[in-house]
């Protein structure tokens, strides 16, 4: 043990110069080169680490991460390169979270699914690199009915308070505005936006570029590249045209998905007569494909 480390309690070791669990050994809160002594194997490395943080032994945090003040990690977390925990942030696991994600203060990741079923099985939480996850947001683990894994992909920026449940798989790209809720098994395809205050039935799909008004309350699948929204009823207002733009789609690659959303939205076919129509038509392109293919896997039907 190094000079100036004190022993305070049974689950870990702190003192004024260093903080000491079981057999590592990690000097505080500093930029100095550290050593690190695991099972008599010494190794030098950099870490930034609060002395208030409390880390289990039994996890696996990469030596770039900054931990700060009054952080708990648990035993089965692994912290990829570049992690950064702001302060008061409770991870559980089994979680594996990949590089340069940025957790802000009051965070709960990785904590036990809110099923009424679950009896600690040893279920998992994925998150991918480069997303930040700001103030009281949760995301739990999965369940064993529902494939024992949460995902969370690249990219993401989760604001504050939202819910991830249990089995939710979160793609990349993915905007989760203020207080987005989601339940369980949701899936949100790349580059959705779910907008604040937005609750999500559990088993909903969320199609890629999809933009969901603040408020509106999902209880079926939202179609790919529409703008939905909630105002007297919840229903599609059309194609989200402002953020194909953005993200590059050209004027024919628009116009096309445009006319496929006037068959399907404005003209008086049903949603199986348009989505033969649509089939017939010739060069509809693959992003017409893909709707058509969203639109005939879904189980709880779609909003138009």
């Amino acid at each position: 043990m190094p000079a100036g480390a004190e022993e305070h309690g049974r689950g870990g070791v702190r003192g004024g110069g260093g903080f000491v669990i079981s057999n590592l050994v990690i000097e505080t809160w500093s930029r100095q080169p550290k050593l690190q002594i695991t099972n008599y194997q010494i190794t030098n490395f950099t870490m930034t680490l609060h002395p208030t943080a409390i880390v289990d032994p039994k996890s696996k945090i990469h030596p770039s991460c900054k931990i700060g003040p009054y952080c708990v990690i648990g035993p089965g977390v692994e912290l990829g390169e570049g992690c950064h925990l702001a302060a008061h942030v409770a991870i559980e696991g089994p979680t594996k979270i990949g590089a340069d994600n940025r957790f802000f203060p009051f965070t709960s990741i990785g904590m036990a699914p809110q099923d009424i079923g679950y009896a600690g099985e040893p279920t998992r939480l994925e998150i991918g690199d480069h997303n930040k996850i700001r103030e009281f947001v949760t995301i739990n683990r999965g369940t064993v009915k529902g494939g024992g894994c949460t995902r969370v992909g690249d990219h993401n920026l989760i604001m504050a308070y939202t819910h991830i449940a249990h089995d939710c798989q979160i793609g990349s790209h993915i905007i989760m505005a203020n207080a987005a809720t989601l339940g369980g098994h949701v899936t949100v395809e790349d580059w959705a936006t779910v907008g604040a205050l937005c609750p999500v039935h559990h088993f909903v799909r969320i199609g890629t570029h999809a933009f969901i008004g603040g408020g509106t309350t999902i209880t079926r699948d939202v179609l790919p590249f529409s703008k939905t929204s909630a105002e007297r009823g919840t229903r599609a207002y059309g194609l989200n045209a402002v953020g194909l733009e953005r993200r590059g789609f050209t004027k024919e690659r628009i116009g096309k998905i445009h006319h496929a959303y006037r068959v399907l939205l404005t003209s008086k076919l049903n949603t199986s007569q348009a989505l033969e129509k649509l089939r017939a038509e010739p060069d509809r392109g693959d992003d017409i494909d893909m709707l058509i293919r969203f639109i005939e896997a879904s189980e709880r039907g779609i909003i138009k």
